[in-house]
Parts: structure tokens; C-alpha cells; sequence
């Protein structure tokens, strides 16, 4: 079988993964994983599907990858087909981040010590879960795509997430506490929008006060000099 092709947020996603064994969950095609042991990011990749067709799809795929004795698809939802200390690494792509949090709150002590999130919509709640459950925000990407897709690698560790020091909370919780001190061109781009969005909207007392407040932190930091 010839190499997936993957969009510009799972590439992201891709470049990101580094394990012995890999849980792929909610992986649709399971193009992902495929590369993902193709490319030797993974020795071996679990492929976690729960709806029929795409379950499907995912066993078509890796019966034509010819890697079936480096993978496996199991039926089921999010980490409850695997066991305790089973995998050291998973990734969640594609969904919004309240399914995503909803998958990780269930798994309990079946968690990885590294993740690799990619939701569809604010990883605001994503970070706030990893700050409150012992993982670290260690990479952030963005992918270009219908709009900027946020990307997340988060490791289990002590202590407090040094990513975070230094930094208006509330941007960095919202924007990326890696993405601002990197300055991510695509970051400015879509801060940048989104205080010309809130501008007009603000109001004392408003959310769109608060967000606009949030915004134009963010921008600070991505425009302050070095």
C-alpha cells in the first residue's frame, strides 16, 4: 500500500508522535496510524474505532497496509478496549474539544503519559484539563486548513507546566502559552482578527469584553520585541 496521504492537521499531528506503542482513538481510515508505523514513530499502533462504517474503513486499511502484524483495530469507545498501561502514547483528532475531554474524564488510569490532541474547535477546556491532571503542554503546532487547527502534545509530569510562566493566563489558556512565545505568524494572523472581530462588540460588563481583553493580551506578547 502506498504511503496515506494526510491533510495539513493530521501532518501536524504526525510530526508529533514518538512511542513504543501508539493508540490512534476515534481513527476513522487510520490513515494516521498507518503512517505512523510506516515512518517508525511507533513500533506498533492499537487503531480504536466505535462507529461500524468507519470501523470498517480502519480494517480495510490496515488489512491493504500490509503492517498487520504491527497493528490492530478494536471495537469500542475511547480507551475502553485497551488496557491499564497498555499504550504510552495516544491521539485524539478530529473532534470537538468537549467530546475530546469527555473521552479522556472516562479513561481513568488507562491514560498515557503522552497525548497528542487536535480539536476542531477552542483547546481552551484541553488546556485547563491538562494543567489540572499532571500533563504538561510540551509542543503546540497550528495546521492551516478551513480554519487554524490547533495541535497539542502533552506529557505527564510533576510540578507545575512551565509553558504557562510569565504569560497573561487567560491569553495563554486561550492562544497557546507555546504558539504566543514562538509567535506564530498564523496565531497573529487569527488574533489579529479576532480583536477587529470583538472590537465593535465590547461592551462593559459583556463576555465580548472579556474575550476582547483576552485578545488583545494575546497580541501583546506576539508583537512585543524580543
Amino acid at each position: 500500500m502506498a504511503w496515506p496521504v494526510l491533510d495539513a492537521r493530521l501532518e501536524a499531528v504526525l510530526a508529533l508522535i514518538r512511542a513504543e506503542v501508539h493508540a490512534d482513538i476515534g481513527s476513522d481510515h487510520a490513515h494516521l496510524p498507518i503512517r505512523v508505523v510506516q515512518e517508525g514513530r511507533a513500533e506498533r499502533c492499537v487503531v480504536v474505532e466505535v462507529n461500524p462504517g468507519p470501523l470498517g474503513h480502519a480494517r480495510a486499511s490496515v488489512a491493504r497496509s500490509g503492517l498487520r502484524e504491527r497493528m490492530e483495530v478494536r471495537e469500542g469507545n475511547g480507551f475502553d478496549p485497551l488496557g491499564v498501561g497498555e499504550v504510552d502514547s495516544a491521539s485524539l483528532t478530529g473532534m470537538g474539544a468537549a467530546t475530546i475531554l469527555g473521552v479522556l474524564e472516562r479513561a481513568g488510569e488507562k491514560l498515557p503519559g503522552a497525548l497528542v490532541l487536535q480539536p476542531n474547535d477552542s483547546p481552551r477546556p484541553l488546556r485547563v484539563w491538562a494543567r489540572a491532571s499532571g500533563y504538561h503542554l510540551t509542543a503546540e503546532r497550528l495546521a492551516a486548513g478551513y480554519w487554524a487547527y490547533p495541535v497539542l502534545h502533552l506529557e505527564r509530569r510533576p510540578g507545575l507546566d512551565p509553558a504557562y510562566a510569565g504569560l497573561p493566563l487567560e491569553a495563554a489558556l486561550r492562544y497557546g502559552p507555546l504558539l504566543l512565545r514562538d509567535r506564530s505568524p498564523l496565531l497573529l494572523k487569527q488574533v489579529q482578527r479576532d480583536v477587529a472581530r470583538l472590537t465593535p462588540l465590547a461592551a462593559p460588563g459583556r463576555p465580548a469584553e472579556r474575550e476582547l481583553t483576552t485578545a488583545r493580551s494575546a497580541l501583546q506578547v506576539l508583537e512585543a520585541v524580543s
